[in-house]
């Protein structure tokens, strides 16, 4: 391994992990000199995962959030509560208590909870308030220190308020509970654990609370990402939503170590393409249009990663807007077969590209041979869109991307789409050796965590082309555990072209019956 390779493993694992995706691809270049700067998607990528949770007071957000951090155990969470971030009370609100409105956005100190959870997305541990309830002051208790994590949970009824802090969160949850229930939950804990009377509960209900969750709360529910009924009670949104986080921080926790590794932010509706193309009980007519709705966003994902110019154009309403001009310098190239099914995504997104073709024979699991390819004259002048569905065991990938290093195409010039991506590399090993990065001084150490965690099994798929083309990037929709003993991605999707193309082994011997 090269040093350049493990000094940026080291600044990717020390401090910003992951990404939210409000920028992906978006290469900015310097005024002065016209080089590319660092991408907002590379910045990004190296952030925690960060989750909203809102909802109405007594909704159940609390118990939501311990319920995920409880089944995330073996991952470092943290709890960030809105409530800490209420302002302190002048003496004047003081004798007015009853008339304050703590359901309001202006009860907040928004600004101070933005600075505390940008410090954390950055690496950095923060003092977080612990808000007073009696004296209604936040400097009666000593701060919370709170150390950066892999995920943040920021729970609060008006964390989707303020559009500042919903850029933040990578997803958005909202506890949807019947009105009824938040009442009674409410008379309860302000009765029993604040000492309250009801009549005085129920007199700040209608005066504050129901106002505010009809004017405030409420409205913010549509930018929810997810949206659970019932709270804690729905524990199958939960599970659910456990699952998906898992999955993220498994593909991110690879991001952190590649840099130039982008999985495209995965929502339920793109689980759910994946889920059906999945199914070996899927129609070929419904696998084709679903693969074909993935590969159309993976494709305009990597188009975003393609560097491009300020452009101002001029609006019918003779209005100037300042916008970006596509990058024109493009070709794609399809490896045989299954790299053609994305060849139509890729035409409908850039009309009239120019598109190259590579065919590799596999000769047994562990050889392959290049035995044709048809590729642009003046290739070696564009940008390059390489295609292949299923990234496996990396042989066919290298083999394609080396022919087109001798090409001349520079390796920063190509972008390598695909669904699946195969990595066998151990999320708890790989959490590990991001510790042991950041906390030794000792590259030796390093070398051996690294060794440690990658014997058990040859390097396959995401580590072979990474390691080998650290400038080339790779744009996919999902990660896999890795492969079988016969060399087949799991848990994978079958052989993708068969299925693709309707020549699977089923197919066939249905055509030799009917002759």
């Amino acid at each position: 391994m090269d040093s350049k390779t493990v000094v940026d493993m080291i600044e990717a694992s020390s401090g910003v992990h992951f990404s939210g995706f409000h920028m992906d691809g978006l290469e900015v270049r310097n005024k002065e000199t016209g080089q590319p700067t660092i991408s907002a998607a590379e910045n990004l990528h190296r952030q925690p995962f960060v989750i909203g949770v809102a909802g109405g007071a007594a909704s159940g957000k609390t118990t939501v959030c311990d319920m995920i951090i409880q089944q995330l155990h073996d991952q470092r969470v943290v709890l960030v509560n809105q409530d800490s971030f209420y302002h302190n009370l002048t003496e004047q609100e003081l004798a007015r208590v009853h008339e304050y409105n703590f359901d309001h956005p202006d009860a907040f100190d928004t600004e101070k909870l933005l600075s505390s959870m940008e410090k954390l997305r950055h690496g950095q541990a923060v003092d977080i308030p612990n808000y007073d309830f009696k004296s209604y002051k936040n400097n009666v208790f000593p701060a919370r220190r709170v150390n950066p994590s892999d995920v943040i949970l920021l729970e609060g009824i008006l964390v989707f308020h303020d559009s500042r802090v919903r850029e933040l969160m990578n997803m958005k949850i909202f506890v949807d509970t019947d009105a009824d229930v938040r009442l009674a939950r409410r008379i309860r804990r302000d009765t029993v654990e604040k000492g309250r009377d009801i009549a005085t509960v129920l007199d700040q209900y209608s005066k504050f609370v129901k106002p505010a969750f009809d004017d405030f709360i409420l409205p913010t529910k549509k930018y929810a990402d997810i949206i659970i009924p019932r709270g804690g009670d729905n524990h199958v949104a939960i599970d659910l939503i456990v699952q998906h986080i898992r999955t993220k921080l498994g593909q991110h926790d690879l991001c952190k170590i590649y840099p130039n590794l982008y999985v495209i932010h995965s929502t339920f509706q793109i689980r759910g393409m994946h889920t059906l193309i999945r199914d070996s009980q899927t129609t070929k007519h419904d696998f084709v249009f679903y693969s074909d709705r993935l590969i159309r966003l993976v494709v305009e994902h990597g188009l975003g990663h393609l560097p491009f110019t300020e452009k101002q154009v001029i609006t019918p309403t003779g209005a100037v807007y300042t916008g970006v001009d596509f990058c024109k310098r493009l070709c794609g190239v399809s490896v045989i077969r299954s790299g053609e099914s994305m060849e139509n995504a890729l035409r409908a997104c850039c009309k009239g590209i120019k598109i190259g073709k590579i065919l590799i024979h596999r000769e047994g699991d562990n050889g392959q041979q290049l035995i044709y390819e048809k590729l642009p004259q003046d290739i070696s002048e564009r940008h390059v869109l390489l295609l292949d569905p299923i990234l496996g065991t990396g042989n066919s990938a290298v083999q394609a991307i080396s022919l087109l290093l001798r090409k001349g195409v520079p390796e920063s010039n190509i972008i390598f789409l695909n669904l699946i991506s195969v990595s066998n590399f151990n999320i708890l090993e790989s959490s590990k050796v991001s510790f042991w990065i950041s906390f030794s001084v000792s590259m030796d150490i390093f070398s051996s965590a690294l060794c440690v965690s990658e014997s058990h099994q040859a390097p396959q798929g995401v580590h072979v082309v990474c390691k080998s083309f650290p400038r080339l990037k790779i744009v996919t929709s999902e990660i896999d555990i890795g492969l079988n003993e016969d060399f087949r991605v799991i848990p994978g999707m079958g052989e993708f072209g068969d299925r693709y193309f309707g020549t699977d082994d089923d197919d066939q011997q249905v055509v030799i019956r009917s002759q």
